[in-house]
């Protein structure tokens, strides 16, 4: 008579960090806050922080998207501030109707972006050096063609974005709904569509997207023109937020894109992530901000803060990674 086999032990597996340690952290950042602060569990104050949150949310789409295929991109925040710059002088100084100026400020973007590509794919330089030396380049460039001077916009321009809605009493804007929006069309786009999953199949074994006959540096060139969009979409989110084109715009933004991907649980090793992880990375800087500067920390304090988090966030992967190669 034959034994009965006993079933395989089942190995350890550790937690899926990626997909709930972005929301345990966004829950828990909300609980230690509203005890610190009787002004914070409020719709108005999340309607605040998704206001604030909506340029930086769509510029941290277009970084997951480039982080997935295991690249970087430090330009982006200056790419969205030449944006920004081209839609303000063209629509306020130069006359150019609304839709020209901005359909202008995409095409920056999208240029940027594709140059970008253009030299990763063609000549096979690290996303780091290249977006480094574009960082630089566009820097100079928001510089000279703005002389340092700030275009503001007029009362009745640009502000279709920053018109309000109402729910429960509490006013929200439609650029906070079109962020929204965006991050739930690529997140579909991702799951839901061939392209989409090459994304991930790149970033997670290029050379096996080779073999299988998919044009991988196609691939990857519309995948940072397609930031660059963003970059644009970004732009005129900024022109509604502060209402104007600023020179001093776009210097901190890739740091902060790149820390709300990672906190929202990508890999910086490219190839696993939830876009939809990165909108609750993006919440919680802004919500580390809004509450630290309600306890009166000072501007050194909280990016010291950030960084710390960007930092834990970037072990616990590392970590993670490694104990998964090693089969535990």
């Amino acid at each position: 008579m034959t034994q009965p086999t006993t079933p395989p032990a089942r190995r350890f597996q550790l937690p899926n960090l990626s997909t709930l340690g972005p929301l345990i952290a966004l829950l828990l950042a909300c609980l230690f806050f509203a005890t610190q602060s009787d002004r914070f569990l409020t719709l108005g104050t999340f309607s605040l922080i998704l206001q604030q949150a909506s340029f930086i949310g769509v510029i941290a789409i277009a970084q997951t998207l480039i982080i997935l295929t295991a690249g970087i991109d430090l330009s982006c925040g200056m790419i969205m501030a030449l944006a920004s710059m081209v839609i303000g002088k063209l629509a306020v100084e130069q006359g150019v109707p609304i839709p020209l100026a901005i359909l202008a400020g995409f095409a920056v973007g999208a240029f940027a972006g594709w140059l970008n590509g253009l030299l990763i794919t063609k000549w096979k330089l690290p996303p780091f050096i290249v977006t480094l030396g574009m960082y630089s380049i566009v820097f100079a460039a928001v510089k000279i063609y703005s002389k340092a001077t700030s275009v503001p916009m007029p009362a009745d321009g640009l502000t279709f974005l920053a018109q309000r809605f109402t729910v429960f009493g509490t006013p929200f804007t439609y650029g906070s709904l079109l962020m929204v929006a965006l991050f739930v069309l690529t997140w579909l786009y991702l799951n839901f569509t061939a392209p989409g999953r090459h994304i991930y199949a790149l970033g997670n074994n290029p050379e096996a997207v080779r073999l299988s006959g998919i044009p991988q540096n196609r691939l990857l060139l519309s995948v940072y023109t397609f930031a660059g969009v963003l970059y644009g979409v970004a732009a005129l989110l900024l022109l509604e937020r502060i209402g104007g084109a600023s020179p001093e715009a776009g210097t901190t933004e890739n740091l902060e894109s790149i820390t709300a991907v990672v906190i929202g649980g990508t890999s910086l090793f490219g190839g696993r992530g939830k876009v939809l992880w990165t909108l609750a990375g993006v919440l919680f800087i802004k919500l580390l901000d809004n509450s630290l500067n309600l306890l009166n920390f000072s501007f050194f304090a909280i990016t010291m803060i950030k960084g710390v988090v960007v930092l834990a966030a970037a072990l616990l992967d590392s970590t993670r990674r490694r104990l998964l190669a090693t089969g535990l």
